[in-house]
């Protein structure tokens, strides 16, 4: 293959030392092991995708087994007719690398010991390099630990990873670990100036600057752009940024500011007309959520910021503009808005229109920008996460008649649309039913005068109560709950106290069901009792007396 054919990715893949990016203290580390002739058994390369993992195990490999010693592997003259040419080739003998994600069993990692039973061929050391090494087995773990502690003396291993956490703890001990860290935006820019140059492609600075946004430190995510941008124009024209914007699917910044400089206006109409723009540009709505949040964040910290620690994700115009509206907006409302961002993107995995959500979200911002002045934060987010709760609830009402699943269709219920008709019924016999139910063991205690047993059955056992106020009720349920629940509840409670309520379902856990509390409540007593002097005497007097169940006199049989 023709080198100038070559993606950037492989073209401009380091071969030395030198030619790493970001990572100077881990390759000094490493070269003075390797000059006092004290490099360990095993290396443990692990970092995020794209940072130089298996770059630097091929090149510590060429250090180690290099002719001409390390000083030569430090610099730039790569050996063109000794080991490392091989190395670099993936075809030396005495250097087996290895994909973990592929071979992940116990036999590969066998044959992998049987095969380093034999010494080196050719070079110092036989070094298997095993890539994506989180993905073997438990038992191919084990299989490796005696040979990793004490391998031959030319024997050496060197892992790559990203997830280090899936590794077991025998194993990563037995290793010298190396974390890789991200790439510096600068040094990432001022890298992606030169290939760029050296490509004869004209990119400019903004353009190169969301690159290394996008890439997030990954030196191989930041080359494949380019290169994408790179084979969008024409030859002797410039990538800009608003191309690049619609070749990677991002938007101006700028478009943010305004958005949410019309937010705090409180102009509904211009919010949803600028939303409604960037969005018709192919922005997904999960991408526009955490840009959002980036933005919510540059306005709450911007003081403490500077361009640099923005990722370049801001140029100097948009920096200057939100450190000039950042002071007349409260630092209260930005942590409020936050909270509800963060909301909207879990609610962006159950809902079916994500463009939808994403108007009304917008909409409620402006909502709490309007009411910021005459409310307290506190009571802001009070009213806040109780309106998310009912929104939440309505859009999941969407979802029922496409769903099948008993849990689903208790989820989507409506309450509103189940009792609406019983709105006369309500206020014709308020006056004649005028039960007074204030506490959930009330409820409880009225389906058992009702003889309602089955909602007796499902309070008690398949409920767990999160909040209880008169006329709202929040819980939370398990999946053995009747789908039917929540509207026939609905329905007796209207009967029973003449009034409405509403019943909302929560992702928090609650209080354990009544039951299960039940349960705890005698069994406190049993050991209260077996602790007592009294059953003390009687176990004196008889010995094998126990104490199985207690039994109040006015409980059901």
């Amino acid at each position: 293959m023709n080198k100038n054919s070559k993606v950037l990715a492989l073209k401009y893949r380091p071969q030395t030392f030198k030619d790493l990016i970001g990572q100077n203290t881990i390759a000094e580390t490493i070269i003075n092991s390797i000059k006092i002739n004290k490099p360990p058994n095993a290396y443990l390369f692990t970092g995020i995708r794209g940072v130089g993992k298996t770059t630097l195990a091929r090149i510590v490999a060429k250090a180690l087994n290099c002719k001409k010693g390390i000083e030569n592997i430090s610099e730039y003259n790569l050996c063109e007719n000794c080991d490392c040419k091989a190395i670099t080739d993936s075809n030396h003998i005495d250097v087996l690398e290895m994909d973990a994600a592929s071979k992940t069993g116990v036999d590969d990692v066998r044959d992998l010991i049987e095969f380093s039973r034999y010494g080196p061929t050719s070079s110092k050391y036989k070094i298997f390099i095993i890539d994506e090494v989180h993905m073997l087995s438990k038992q191919a773990f084990n299989a490796l630990l005696k040979t990793l502690e004490e391998p031959p003396e030319y024997l050496k291993f060197i892992f790559a990873t990203t997830e280090i956490k899936k590794i077991p703890i025998t194993v990563v001990s037995r290793c010298q670990r190396f974390d890789l860290s991200r790439i510096k935006s600068s040094e990432l820019f001022d890298f992606l100036k030169k290939v760029s140059i050296k490509e004869n492609g004209k990119v400019s600075d903004k353009a190169l600057k969301l690159i290394v946004k996008i890439s997030e430190g990954s030196v191989r995510d930041a080359l494949s752009l380019l290169d994408r941008g790179l084979l969008s124009i024409l030859e002797n024209e410039e990538l800009s940024l608003d191309k690049a914007q619609k070749i990677f699917g991002f938007f101006d910044k700028s478009k943010l500011i305004e958005l949410l400089t019309l937010i705090f206006e409180g102009n509904e109409l211009k919010t949803l007309e600028l939303y409604r723009k960037i969005y018709d540009q192919g922005v997904d709505p999960k991408v526009f959520i955490n840009d959002f949040l980036e933005l919510l964040y540059y306005f709450k910290n911007i003081d403490s910021l500077t361009i640099e620690n923005t990722n370049f994700s801001l140029n100097d115009d948009e920096f200057n503009e939100i450190k000039m509206i950042s002071k007349k907006i409260d630092n209260r409302t930005l942590i409020l808005f936050w909270q509800f961002t963060i909301k909207t993107l879990n609610e962006l995995d159950v809902v079916t229109n994500q463009h939808l959500s994403i108007e009304m979200y917008l909409l409620r911002l402006i909502y709490l920008s309007e009411k910021k002045e005459n409310k307290t934060f506190v009571e802001n987010l009070e009213k806040t996460e109780l309106k998310d709760k009912e929104i939440s609830s309505d859009i999941e009402n969407e979802e029922i008649s496409n769903s099948n699943k008993t849990i689903n269709q208790i989820k989507n219920i409506s309450q509103t649309d189940k009792v609406e008709p019983k709105k006369n019924l309500a206020s014709s016999s308020k006056g004649l039913n005028s039960l007074k139910i204030i506490s959930f063991d009330d409820l409880i205690e009225t389906c058992i005068n009702k003889k309602e047993i089955k909602l007796k059955y499902e309070l008690e056992n398949n409920i767990n109560l999160v909040k209880f106020e008169i006329h709202r009720i929040e819980i939370s349920f398990n999946e053995k709950l009747d789908k039917n629940f929540i509207k026939d509840l609905t329905s007796k409670l209207l009967d029973w106290t003449g009034e409405r309520w509403i019943i909302t379902l929560s992702k928090t856990k609650g209080e354990i069901s009544f039951k299960e509390k039940l349960k705890k409540e005698k069994k406190k007593e049993i050991e209260n009792i077996n602790n007592s002097k009294l059953f003390s005497d009687l176990k004196d007097t008889f010995l094998d007396i126990k104490l199985v169940d207690i039994k109040n006199k006015n409980e059901e049989k």
